[in-house]
């Protein structure tokens, strides 16, 4: 039998890098061969490839119908993306029927195939979700069991923040009034504004803000940036979110005034924003928030877009993946980097009248079933973009004209 003959079965895919996991986007070609190696001659009915990508979300709720009945509500719901079938090797159509016999050794079949034109969209792995492309291939052969090896893929579409929609800056002010326990103790006000609402992961976002503190209390102004995952199924939502670099600023007294000329926070190298698929979504926001001791929170969003195509103030832009980042097999396993302090938990960060609303409207959660869906190590939530952030915007001249020197003419 061939099982007992078979040594080697993979799937090998073509990678223009050593030991580098290709990266793929729309409209590329995929390319590999599929390996066989025999110990001794082997009859084998035929070779068969399926590509596949799909967008699966499932999770579980947990559901009253009465004082003592109480049942679990399933959600889930899929997108496909990818399905594409090859042939690799086929039984000989002779008179007698015969199916073709393999000669002990190493053989290779290779195969190509194109990615839809059409948009895709980026691999990801989330909690109740994941985007997943893969190659299976199934080996037949006479009087055996079938044979069948998966491997995965990363696709990544390309988000060019060199856009007009994404080089627009990003402002907003908001005041509350501090308030304990029916007693004011004044307005505190903050207004923040960013350059762009697009970045790339590894760049810098100077934030400019000032916080009026007209209360008779210190606060402590601080900036998140915020990664929020939403699933959708059968018209209900789903989402987590999670705090992915943090801000601290200093204390402003009472009845002071603090302004922020451009502190950093910088970008940790996370995915990119998925924004065009139709049940799960990766947003980011960054969050400037006023810290009031003694009441709650005061904080203002302003919309970020993660992209993977870095800012180009000079020169020309072009949107293949594989020229503008690399993607680093460590932080495809999850391999956090040493950060000095880690990021608090999201509910640090909320106020309270938005954990109240969200508690509302979203259910306790439940340790959810996800039937195998999920049960992988995390391929493509984190990647690492290897960028230079762009040069610091200065108002001054780096090399002003000298004093001495007379205008020209513009007509000589």
């Amino acid at each position: 039998m061939i099982f007992d003959k078979l040594k080697k079965f993979d799937i090998v895919f073509d990678s223009p890098e050593v030991d580098c996991p290709p990266v793929y986007s729309s409209g590329d070609v995929v390319s590999g061969r599929v390996v066989l190696e025999l110990s001794g001659e082997s009859r084998v009915d035929s070779l068969k490839l399926h590509a596949e990508g799909f967008a699966k979300v499932h999770w579980t709720e947990s559901r009253s119908a009465g004082s003592s009945t109480a049942y679990t509500q399933n959600y889930s719901d899929e997108v496909e993306y990818l399905n594409r079938r090859e042939v690799l090797l086929q039984a000989g159509q002779s008179n007698n029927g015969e199916v073709t016999v393999l000669p002990a050794g190493k053989h290779e079949f290779p195969f190509s195939f194109q990615l839809p034109e059409e948009t895709l969209v980026t691999s990801f792995e989330g909690k109740h979700g994941s985007i997943r492309y893969w190659v299976k291939v199934k080996l037949h052969r006479p009087w055996a069991t079938v044979r069948k090896i998966k491997k995965e893929f990363t696709v990544i579409e390309p988000i060019d923040i060199n856009t007009p929609a994404l080089l627009a800056p990003q402002a907003g002010t908001k005041d509350k009034m501090a308030r304990a326990w029916y007693r004011s103790f004044g307005q505190v006000s903050v207004t923040a504004k960013i350059d762009r609402k697009g970045y790339t992961p590894g760049e810098v976002i100077p934030v400019f803000a000032e916080f009026d503190n007209s209360t008779s209390r210190s606060v402590v102004p601080k900036a998140f940036i915020i990664q929020t995952q939403t699933f959708i199924a059968r018209g209900t939502m789903k989402q987590k979110r999670s705090v992915v670099a943090t801000l601290c600023g200093d204390i402003v007294g009472a009845k002071r005034r603090e302004t922020w000329h451009g502190r950093a926070i910088k970008i940790p190298p996370v995915g990119p924003s998925i924004l065009q698929c139709r049940i799960i979504k990766v947003e980011y926001m960054l969050k400037v928030c006023v810290d009031v001791p003694g009441t709650s929170k005061l904080c203002l969003e302003l919309p970020l877009v993660i992209g993977t195509i870095p800012l180009h103030p000079f020169g020309s832009r072009t949107s293949s993946v594989s020229s503008q980042y690399s993607v680093n097999l460590e932080w495809l396993r999850m391999a956090i980097p040493e950060q000095p302090e880690p990021p608090p938990d999201y509910s640090s960060v909320v106020t309270e009248e938005e954990a109240e609303q969200r508690h509302n409207a979203v259910a306790s959660q439940q340790a959810d079933d996800l039937s195998g869906i999920l049960e992988r190590p995390l391929m493509a939530f984190v990647q690492e973009f290897r960028f230079r952030p762009p040069p610091v915007y200065s108002e001054i001249d780096p090399n002003p004209q000298p004093i001495n020197m007379r205008p020209r003419c513009m007509t000589c």
